[in-house]
């Protein structure tokens, strides 16, 4: 399997798969197209891809599903189209593992700018780890395996993460009992992109909790400081490969 730029396009309308497909192409990327879940299966099985652009209405499994069964098997990025007026299905993409997401109708070149985004801050994380070596970050009796990408409780289950959520946790993991705001962690996960009105990082932080097996009400590792923000409140400790 090749894996030159290749970006899967989910969509059941044929003419904004052909239209989003012509425009990545001239952009620099190979754009392979599936018109429902069937397809983005085979095309899965064929080609490795960089990122998968899904969209949320779709015949047979719909996008939320589709994410869901994909995010459980891979971290692969996942970028969501969602209606403009449905703003509880961009929550529900959210919450079921994707990376991003764009309403439409939009711009062929948002999109790219949202797919570049996300690869950045995808590839980064990567060149960050392999740079430093690190195999595990230890934390409250958890682990996060990042040679593996997933978390591993004190009794020993294997927790799987979506990339926003793993890219959130290893932000904190960063910076341990120090206070980051909405601002700053948006600015850490979305760069330059970030929306200011994005409420994505409180939803990969409830998200993180359930995982963490947190009580909503009173959590002990990811804490709320009031007009302050969020703080891993642990002490973290690293191992090296070797």
């Amino acid at each position: 399997m090749d894996t030159t730029n290749k970006i899967l396009i989910v969509d059941d309308d044929r003419e904004i798969r052909s239209l989003l497909a012509e425009y990545l192409d001239h952009n620099g990327y190979t754009a392979i197209m599936a018109a429902d879940g069937n397809g983005m299966w085979a095309a899965l099985q064929e080609h490795q891809f960089e990122l998968v652009v899904l969209d949320l209405n779709l015949p047979g499994d719909d996008g939320l599903t589709l994410c869901r069964n994909l995010r459980s098997k891979s971290n692969m990025p996942v970028i969501m189209l969602t209606a403009r007026s449905e703003p509880l299905d961009r929550i529900l993409g959210l919450e079921m593992g994707a990376d991003d997401y764009l309403p439409k109708p939009f711009e062929p070149r948002e999109l790219l700018a949202r797919i570049r985004s996300v690869l950045r801050r995808t590839q980064s994380n990567q060149i960050t780890l392999s740079a430093e070596n690190l195999q595990k970050l230890k934390f409250a009796g958890w682990t996060l395996d990042m040679t593996a990408r997933h978390l591993v409780a004190p009794d020993g289950m294997i927790v799987s993460l979506s990339g926003a959520e793993y890219r959130m946790l290893n932000i904190f993991l960063e910076h341990p009992n120090r206070i980051l705001n909405r601002d700053q962690l948006l600015n850490m996960t979305h760069g330059r992109d970030a929306d200011p009105f994005d409420r994505s990082i409180d939803i990969q932080i409830s998200r993180l909790r359930q995982k963490l097996r947190e009580d909503a009400r009173s959590p002990q590792i990811i804490k709320t400081v009031r007009n302050g923000g969020y703080v891993l409140a642990v002490t973290v400790t690293a191992e090296k490969n070797g």
